[in-house]
C-alpha cells in the first residue's frame, strides 16, 4: 500500500513539473509574409524587409512569433497562386497575403486579380490557415474606372472569407519621396519602419485571433 501511495505521489509531482515547464517548450506562432517585392524587401539590406522588422516589433511587444519571408519580386497574383502551396508550409498559422501591385501596374483586368486572390483565400481556408489580407490601391494614371474596380477587390474578398483586412499595405509611405527608393515605388528602410508601425496593431489582433 505504501508503494502504491508513493507511486501516485511521484506521478502527481511529475505531472506538476511538466505542466510548469510546458510553456517553455511551446512553439512560436508561425507567420508567412506572402507577396511581391514590397514583401521581399527589394533594394534593402538584410534585416530591413517588412517581415523581418515586423517580427522584431511583435517580439518586442511580447509575442513569440517567427515570420518567414515568402515575397518574390515581380510576382503577380497568377504567380502567387501557382506557388502558394509550396511557399506556405504546413504548420503555418497566419499568412499576410500581399499581392496585386504588379497586376495593377500592368493594367491586368481586376476581375482576374480578384479571381486569383479568391482562389488563394479558398485554398488557405481549406488548409485552415488564417489570413491577413493586405490591400493595394490603383495608381491614378490608370483611370477612375480601373481604380474603382481594383479598389473594391480587397474589401469584397475580406468580407467573403471573413479575414482581417489591412486596407493599404503602403499606407503612410506611398507618395512620400523621403520614404521611397529612387524608383518612387519601393519603400526605404525608414519607409518599412513606418509601414510596420502602422500595420502592427492590426497584425497583433490577427495573431491574438481577435
Amino acid at each position: 500500500m505504501a508503494l502504491k501511495h508513493l507511486t501516485f505521489a511521484f506521478l502527481a509531482v511529475s505531472l506538476a513539473f511538466f505542466t510548469t515547464i510546458a510553456p517553455v517548450w511551446a512553439e512560436p506562432f508561425k507567420i508567412v509574409g506572402f507577396g511581391d517585392s514590397l514583401m521581399a524587401g527589394y533594394g534593402l539590406n538584410p534585416g530591413e524587409s517588412f517581415p523581418e522588422k515586423l517580427e522584431k516589433a511583435l517580439r518586442n511587444n511580447g509575442h513569440d512569433v517567427v515570420i518567414t519571408n515568402a515575397g518574390v519580386s515581380g510576382d503577380t497574383t497568377s504567380g502567387g497562386l501557382s506557388r502558394l502551396d509550396w511557399s506556405v508550409p504546413d504548420g503555418t498559422q497566419l499568412v499576410i497575403l500581399e499581392l496585386g501591385a504588379n497586376d495593377m501596374l500592368r493594367g491586368i483586368d481586376p476581375a482576374l486579380v480578384e479571381q486569383n486572390l479568391d482562389k488563394m483565400l479558398a485554398r488557405l481556408r481549406e488548409r485552415k490557415i488564417e489570413v491577413l489580407l493586405a490591400g493595394m490601391v490603383a495608381a491614378p494614371n490608370l483611370g477612375h474606372a480601373y481604380g474603382e474596380q481594383f479598389g473594391r477587390i480587397y474589401p469584397r474578398l475580406a468580407e467573403k472569407y471573413g479575414v482581417t483586412l489591412y486596407p493599404f499595405f503602403l499606407d503612410g509611405v506611398a507618395g512620400d519621396p523621403k520614404l521611397l527608393l529612387e524608383d518612387g515605388m519601393h519603400p526605404t528602410a525608414e519607409g518599412i519602419d513606418r509601414m510596420v508601425a502602422k500595420a502592427l496593431p492590426t497584425v497583433e489582433k490577427a495573431v491574438a485571433g481577435k
